[in-house]
């Protein structure tokens, strides 16, 4: 009997335990589909708002023309109802003579709004209209954000190769904001991702330096010609140094290590393991650089 009774409660037990497990179990299944699901922000991209108007550019060759900027266009990829959001400015890379703009996907859905900016490429115009181009479309943006939800003090510069060596040059060197009465100091921070930050390769050639491309040139055109405390915060994303352009890490490392010489308190430094210039199209691989990216536009207040 005492054996029967024993089986007997356990058999019970097991009638009664397996089904509170079960239920647990498909609540908390429930509860993890329901968390994944929970993402109630709307995208809306906006596509080919124009930035600029007619202007008149004097060549390197000393005629002025008046030059179109039809080209000049961007698209806004941004949280709808989602008032006060994050704004990160991007300019693609391509030597300054080559490339698109696009929105790079591994940012996409992250509470934050993205520009894709299209500027003008060297050979159909000449030095500096692509810093012009860029520095059109920041200060644009600065004005025009809010017009979607964004707060304009929050409104991020960024670019990846020659769009890096544009952010830089747009937040650093004050002569390309200033016809818009605005500095690099009205951004809330500076993301140059595989940036030159020696001159780039490519204003040497136009500016007539027939050397070779590695020598470094650091002038007015150089973001390493302008250094000082007084800057934005700025985020330095490189590759791996075995990987990358030549130099590439060290001359962005240097700018680094200079600026916090200078006393400036909010520049950082990333070099990932792994990955080739490739880095500065910010790809589907690059979740990492993206966390760097996004970590520190939480950071600025």
């Amino acid at each position: 009997m005492e054996q029967s009774r024993a089986g007997g409660i356990k058999m019970k037990r097991n009638v009664i335990w397996m089904p509170c497990w079960w239920g647990y179990f498909i609540v908390l299944v429930m509860s993890v589909m329901v968390v994944e699901a929970k993402d109630p922000t709307h995208y809306v991209t906006k596509t080919d708002i124009p930035y600029g108007e007619a202007t008149a550019t004097e060549r390197s060759d000393g005629a002025e023309t008046v030059v179109s900027r039809s080209e000049c266009l961007l698209d806004i990829y941004y949280p709808e109802d989602t008032p006060g959001f994050t704004t990160l400015v991007w300019f693609h890379g391509g030597g300054l003579t080559s490339g698109h703009r696009h929105i790079p996907e591994v940012l996409k859905e992250k509470g934050i709004a993205i520009v894709a900016v299209e500027y003008r490429l060297s050979p159909a115009v000449d030095f500096p209209v692509f810093i012009e181009d860029a520095a059109a479309a920041a200060a644009w943006v600065k004005r025009h954000i809010v017009e979607y939800g964004g707060d304009s003090n929050r409104v991020f510069l960024a670019g990846g190769s020659a769009g890096g060596y544009l952010t830089a040059m747009v937040g650093m060197d004050p002569r390309w904001l200033e016809p818009y009465g605005m500095s690099g100091m009205d951004f809330a921070g500076l993301i140059p991702v595989s940036a030159q930050v020696t001159t780039h390769f490519h204003v040497k050639k136009l500016l007539g330096d027939q050397g070779d491309q590695y020598q470094p040139v650091i002038d007015r055109n150089a973001p390493l010609g302008h250094l000082s405390a007084s800057l934005p915060p700025i985020l330095l994303i490189v590759g791996d140094r075995k990987l990358e352009w030549k130099a590439r890490v060290e001359e962005n490392e240097l700018m680094y290590a200079s600026l916090k010489a200078l006393g400036h308190s909010r520049v950082f430094f990333h070099e990932n393991a792994g990955f080739d210039h490739g880095i500065s199209g910010l790809g589907k691989d690059c979740e990492e650089p993206a966390r760097q990216i996004l970590e520190f536009m939480t950071s600025i207040p």
